[in-house]
C-alpha cells in the first residue's frame, strides 16, 4: 500500500514568526479562517512562547478565540515547556507541538537550555497536554544540520529520539530547521524511527533554503515504497501557505515549502492525501497573495506566481502528448 500524506499547515505559526511586520490577532485569525475554507484540516495556528522574544506570536489566546470551531479541524499550538502547555490547554487547541533541538548549541541559543534540560521540560509539557486530553507531537529541531555546530550525525538524533520516545507521543517530527537536508537523510531518519516501536507516526518539517525542500518531501511521501515501514502508513508533512517562514534563532533559515506548491506536486505524483483530499490549490495561492500584501513581503512559493496547471495525465495515458 502507498504511504498516505497528511498536510499540516504551519503558515499561521512558522510562516509568521520571522517576518519583520507582526500581524495583529484578528488578522492572524482571519488567515486561519481563509486556510480552513481552502481545505486545511490540521493547522499549527499559534505559538505559546514569550512575546518579548517572538513578538510575532503575541496574543495566542486571542487568536484561538477567533478561529473557526470546526470539529473536522485540528489546531496545534507550539509549546516549549509546562507553562506553554498550560496556556494551550485553556484554549481550543487540540494538540501541542513540543520542540526539542538535538544539539546543545542550538538549544542554548533558542531556549537557553541544554538538550537534557529541554527534555525534562518536554516531559512536563507532555504530561500537562495528556491530562487536558490533547494530542502530543514532539519535533526534533535541527535534525538535519545545525547552524552553530554543523552537520548532525544520525547517532546524535538517535540518542534524542530514544529519550523523547519514552513519553510515547502521538507523533515524532524531524525538522530541517535551516534547510540543509537531502533525501538520503530523510530515508536515514525514517529508518531510525522504524526501529523504535514507540514511534506511532512520523512527521517532517522542511525548509527550502537550498532548494531541496520539495525533493525531501517527495522522499518522505514515498517512504513506504519497496516495503519500507511507515508507522500507521501515514506521513505528515508541514508546509506554509505562500512559502513564508523561517526561524528567528537560525541565521539564513528562509522559507518553508509552500503548501500550494507541495499540494500540486503530490497530486501530480498520485500520492494519496489524508482527509478531504487535495485542497483548493488556486485558493491557497490567493491566500498566499493576500498574506503577502499584509506582510508587505512577496510570497516565496512559485505556484502563487505561475498558477495551477491542472492534473498531470498518468504515465500510461494511451492518448499520449498532443502533436
Amino acid at each position: 500500500m502507498p504511504t498516505t500524506v497528511e498536510l499540516v499547515e504551519v503558515g499561521p505559526r512558522d510562516g509568521l514568526q520571522n517576518e519583520r511586520r507582526p500581524l495583529d490577532a484578528g488578522t492572524r485569525a482571519e488567515l486561519v479562517t481563509r486556510l480552513v475554507a481552502r481545505g486545511a484540516r490540521r493547522v499549527e495556528a499559534v505559538s505559546f512562547v514569550r512575546p518579548d522574544l517572538v513578538p510575532q506570536m503575541a496574543g495566542a489566546e486571542e487568536v484561538m478565540a477567533m478561529v473557526p470551531h470546526d470539529p473536522g479541524v485540528s489546531y496545534i499550538g507550539l509549546v516549549l515547556n509546562r507553562r506553554g502547555a498550560e496556556r494551550a490547554a485553556r484554549t481550543s487547541c487540540t494538540e501541542v507541538n513540543i520542540v526539542v533541538p538535538v544539539t546543545d548549541a542550538f538549544c542554548l541559543r533558542n531556549q537557553n537550555l541544554t538538550v537534557d534540560a529541554m527534555l525534562d521540560h518536554a516531559t512536563a509539557a507532555s504530561q500537562v497536554a495528556r491530562e487536558a486530553g490533547m494530542r502530543v507531537s514532539l519535533t526534533l529541531a535541527v535534525a538535519f544540520g545545525c547552524p552553530f555546530s554543523g552537520p548532525v550525525p544520525v547517532g546524535r538524533v538517535e540518542k534524542v529520539l530514544a529519550r523523547v520516545a519514552e513519553s510515547e507521543p502521538d507523533e515524532i517530527a524531524f525538522a530541517d530547521t535551516i534547510g540543509v537536508g537531502v533525501p538520503r537523510q530523510v530515508r536515514a531518519l525514517a529508518a531510525l524511527a522504524a526501529t523504535d516501536a514507540r514511534v506511532r507516526k512520523l512527521r517532517f518539517h522542511f525548509h527550502n533554503t537550498r532548494n531541496t525542500g520539495y525533493a525531501n518531501a517527495v522522499a518522505a511521501a514515498h517512504l513506504g515504497a519497496d516495503g519500507g515501514r511507515v508507522p500507521g502508513r501515514v506521513v505528515a508533512l508541514d508546509a506554509s501557505v505562500g512559502g513564508f517562514g523561517g526561524c528567528p534563532f537560525a541565521p539564513a533559515a528562509t522559507g518553508n515549502i509552500a503548501t500550494e506548491d507541495l499540494a500540486y506536486l503530490l497530486r501530480g505524483e498520485g500520492v494519496p492525501l489524508l482527509g478531504p483530499g487535495v485542497p483548493d490549490i488556486e485558493g491557497l495561492a490567493r491566500v498566499g497573495t493576500w498574506l503577502g500584501d499584509r506582510l508587505d513581503s512577496p510570497p516565496q512559493g512559485l505556484l502563487v506566481r505561475a498558477g495551477d496547471f491542472g492534473s498531470v495525465p498518468p504515465a500510461n495515458d494511451p492518448a499520449g502528448p498532443e502533436s
